[in-house]
């Protein structure tokens, strides 16, 4: 074999070996009683939701398959019989209100207990629990007594302030975390560049702790939206949310047509589902840390 034979072969390109078969792995089967258990609750939740549906929109329902006929009528009247409009109105400016409360003085206390050691302070941390933990319903009587006293009763100020019962420890609560990731050089070094404790909590301290914040709001909205005991005894005609008056319409002595409670029922998840929709939107804890760590 010449010298050009050699280089001639050492330059032919090897033909590329077809790619070896994955082998499909065979599911498991705590995998396949996984996938059949969720898909079964998937399919409750889904059938539950359409019958509440279709309810809202029949005219007649005697128990078969399907009603005999179907309007849009029952949510005119939801609005202009129940309450509703009114309702939507309140719980809106109760979250809104709550969430804010929550921030202003759950994010400060967080950063405390995160900072700060003290005699105590894990009796302040299981304290806080409590209220997270425990129904509602047995301490909600307690406070509508209080706020009755106050004279606050049937305002939307006690709706507010029963709310941050179990919402403020819970922010509280998300917030010591978050703070405890931030290292204290980094307080220190902006300290070192003249920053007073203002400006080290709104230029420095805020923008890191966002993610936590984001979170805790959507979570205290969520829950506020929900709140039924707590509200139902401290709220009047005009302060009543949403799920109150829902209850109150099931509830009426006078016989309501369940064609009716399903449409605010309906209105009610659409209010929910929206507000969640529209905080995971803009204010998502994911988006913040991406653009924290840009």
């Amino acid at each position: 074999m010449t010298a050009t034979d050699v280089l001639l072969e050492q330059n032919t390109p090897v033909p590329a070996r077809p790619p070896a078969r994955t082998r499909r792995e065979r599911p498991t089967f705590t995998a396949v009683i996984t996938w059949v258990a969720a898909a079964c609750f998937v399919l409750v939740v889904l059938g539950i939701l359409a019958s509440v549906l279709v309810q809202s929109f029949a005219t007649v329902w005697r128990g078969g398959w399907w009603p005999d006929g179907f309007t849009a009528g029952w949510y005119g009247r939801a609005w202009t019989t129940t309450g509703m409009s009114r309702a939507l109105v309140n719980t809106f400016e109760a979250g809104v209100a709550v969430v804010l409360v929550c921030l202003l003085a759950g994010v400060p206390a967080g950063y405390l207990l995160a900072r700060r050691s003290f005699p105590g302070r894990s009796l302040i941390m299981l304290l806080m629990l409590l209220p997270i933990i425990l129904p509602p319903m047995t301490y909600a009587v307690q406070l509508a007594a209080l706020m009755y006293r106050l004279g606050l009763g049937g305002s939307m100020t006690a709706v507010v302030l029963v709310n941050l019962v179990p919402t403020l420890p819970l922010v509280v609560l998300i917030m010591v975390p978050f703070v405890e990731q931030i290292s204290p050089e980094v307080e220190s070094a902006a300290r070192v560049f003249g920053a007073n404790n203002r400006r080290l909590f709104t230029h420095v301290l805020v923008p890191l702790l966002l993610p936590g914040m984001l979170a805790a709001g959507i979570l205290v909205l969520v829950r506020t939206l929900g709140a039924f005991e707590l509200t139902f005894f401290v709220s009047g005609a005009e302060t009543q949310t949403l799920v109150v008056a829902l209850f109150g319409a099931i509830s009426d002595p006078g016989g309501v047509p369940v064609s009716l409670t399903a449409a605010m029922a309906v209105t009610y998840m659409l209010v929910a589902v929206l507000g969640l929709a529209i905080s995971l939107r803009y204010v998502t804890p994911s988006q913040a840390i991406r653009q924290r760590h840009r």
